[in-house]
């Protein structure tokens, strides 16, 4: 399985809500922490200013954009970013999945999109992984995604049997299209795991990793994997990724570990065995390193979030 797939099994998107709203005049819309919320959504009709949270530049969407926020952070949507925006929560009071919300009589501008929750106490690391902003303008790439949602938003209202499957995985397909489209365009520069799968070479090592994680990687391995000599490759690694190949390999590692006791009951000696650790110790060593705490204390935890709780504590369609 290639480390995008892997990346979103271990997230479990779940809890699908599929809506939009149509708005008139002079707006704006405050969005607050989603929550480990990813966004997934397509412009109408109309354009607005999308401005997201530690992003320094708004983004201008248009009539046929598609934008995706993987990592849930809070965000502004408004006509005019001067406006002093209005809580989302206070406009969005629990519309039913598959319906539109009007916001100033409508008729300027559209929005119809989904919304999903991931799971796992370790998704905050994970979602991390992903850009904050994913902007799609291109032809072919917007059919995809507004087919999704089309279709998303006719299974929600119409109800028929298996709708709430075919849903998430539309909106599975739909955020994976969208995450692909981008990485095909390079994704630019800039630091970050995302953007290391944009890079032929270090994609390879990091595929080799995800492939085999219980295998005793050495820096000369990985490097030939990526088509390097060991110096540039630790090198190219470590500024684009933001730590060294090793420290990645342990990091993956124990997102894996975390999945496995955290939804599979498995022991830890079996875990440890499953990860590459030759004892107990040196696993709960490195696990307490990384996470925080020892792997029984993590085995104690509960999820941060289910699916089904999420699904309810948000009915508002955006809010």
């Amino acid at each position: 399985m290639d480390p995008l797939s892997q990346l979103f099994t271990l997230l479990k998107p779940a809890a699908t809500i599929s809506s939009g709203f149509d708005a008139g005049g002079d707006w704006a819309i405050a969005f607050d922490d989603q929550r480990k919320q990813i966004k997934c959504y397509a412009i109408s009709s109309g354009q607005c200013w999308l401005a997201v949270e530690g992003v320094e530049s708004p983004v201008l969407l248009q009539a046929g954009d598609c934008f995706v926020l993987p990592r849930g952070r809070p965000f502004r949507l408004a006509s005019n970013l001067a406006l002093t925006p209005i809580p989302a929560s206070t406009i969005f009071p629990g519309a039913r999945d598959g319906g539109m919300v009007t916001v100033n009589g409508g008729g300027s501008f559209s929005l119809i999109g989904s919304r999903f929750a991931v799971r796992g106490n370790q998704s905050a690391m994970l979602l991390g992984l992903l850009p904050p902003i994913v902007h799609l303008r291109g032809e072919k790439e917007r059919e995809a995604i507004r087919w999704s949602v089309d279709r998303m938003m006719q299974e929600l209202r119409d109800a028929q049997p298996g709708g709430d499957l075919i849903a998430q995985h539309l909106a599975h397909m739909m955020l994976i299209q969208a995450l692909r489209v981008r990485l095909a365009e390079g994704v630019g520069k800039g630091a970050g795991w995302f953007f290391a799968l944009a890079d032929p070479r270090l994609n390879g090592a990091i595929s080799a990793i995800h492939d085999e994680p219980d295998r005793r990687w050495t820096l000369k391995e990985l490097a030939e994997r990526a088509g390097m000599s060991r110096s540039l490759f630790a090198q190219r690694f470590r500024e684009i990724v933001g730590e060294t190949p090793m420290q990645y390999l342990t990091r993956w590692r124990m997102m894996l570990a975390c999945d496995r006791l955290e939804n599979e009951g498995a022991s830890v000696s079996s875990v440890a065995i499953g990860t590459g650790y030759e004892s107990e110790s040196a696993f709960s060593t490195a696990f307490k390193r990384i996470v925080g705490c020892s792997p029984r204390d993590y085995c104690r935890m509960r999820p941060a979030m289910d699916a089904p709780s999420e699904r309810k504590a948000y009915a508002g369609v955006l809010a």
